[in-house]
């Protein structure tokens, strides 16, 4: 498939799908397809490391934390008024904390920059927990207000849409532009792209930073979705469960990993609808189709379509 058509249909795809929700009466499903935006943001924001640059951070949970913390504690404190200012805030806060735990963890490489990123995320986990008088502990924080004009699921989920929508476009903007070949670049060979007299730890951190601002406001806006935030949401699970659903899209894709999400989130609400052993079925499921699938599921579409293309490679379009 021609690599321009396959974006346009994908963003058609996206637009048509999650758009057309808010002719949706059903609160469940428009519940599910907040859900499914947000932690879509998530997946493509660490998508920024991961998939293009080559860092596997096991410790993105903690803006995805941070952003929701940011946002409902200071909503709490002042007030719902306050909380679209919060969601303003949440990006430079990331950026701060994230500049000093870069410069700190991206001189590691490999296994030790993944371990350091975890060992960070829990630090802030077990403060979360044990920091009751700022935090509420392991209580999380309830009944986050909002402004009235976001009131009710339809109307939050549509402003969801909105911000998801604008971080996304400027997410792939910074997907096609030279950044973003420079970071594939480091992705595929570092020493080469430092022998072309480009800073490699730079550029890096910049991918760091830009991810972690990004995925913060998913946290922030997954505060206002249910009103109450949690220290799980600092855990490595949140973490791990990104990466697989990263993969399960297609981390190669930069739609895929928001695939991903959707099939996930889908999977995990039919299946905990008929067992109460459905993260076991959720498990197998996913470590079959991973197995099966490793550029998972555009790599397969765009393997599927390779078999009918006249010319050129499809199965990669990185």
């Amino acid at each position: 498939m021609n690599h321009r058509l396959e974006t346009t249909a994908l963003w058609s795809a996206y637009v048509l799908l999650f758009g057309g929700m808010i002719f949706v009466k059903n609160e469940h499903a428009i519940h599910i397809a907040a859900q499914i935006v947000i932690l879509g943001l998530f997946a493509i924001s660490f998508n920024i490391l991961f998939g293009n640059t080559g860092l596997l951070s096991f410790g993105q949970a903690l803006f995805y934390g941070l952003g929701a913390y940011v946002t409902g504690m200071i909503a709490k404190k002042f007030g719902g008024d306050h909380f679209l200012w919060a969601l303003l805030l949440v990006p430079l806060v990331a950026m701060a904390v994230a500049l000093v735990l870069g410069a700190l963890s991206l001189r590691l490489s490999d296994v030790y920059f993944t371990m350091l990123t975890l060992a960070f995320a829990q630090l802030v986990w077990g403060i979360t927990i044990k920091w009751y008088d700022f935090t509420s502990g392991d209580d999380g924080i309830q009944a986050i207000p909002k402004p009235e004009f976001l009131a009710g699921g339809l109307h939050y989920y549509v402003f969801a849409f909105l911000v998801v929508t604008v971080c996304l476009y400027l997410l792939w903007r910074l997907h096609r532009s030279p950044f973003g070949t420079i970071l594939k670049g480091i992705r595929q060979n570092p020493t080469r792209v430092n022998f072309l007299g480009l800073n490699v730890f730079r550029h890096k951190l910049l991918a760091y930073v830009i991810s972690s601002c990004f995925t913060a406001i998913a946290g922030g806006l997954y505060a206002g979705l249910d009103g109450s935030i949690h220290p799980d949401m600092f855990v490595w699970t949140m973490s791990g469960g990104i990466i697989l659903m990263t993969i399960l899209g297609g981390m190669r894709s930069f739609f895929g990993p928001i695939i991903g999400v959707a099939v996930f989130v889908l999977l995990e609400d039919v299946v905990g609808r008929s067992t109460q052993y459905w993260s076991f079925f959720i498990g197998a499921i996913m470590i079959v189709v991973v197995m099966l699938f490793p550029k998972g599921i555009v790599g397969v579409s765009r393997q599927f379509a390779g078999l009918f293309a006249k010319k050129g490679d499809p199965l990669e379009h990185s």
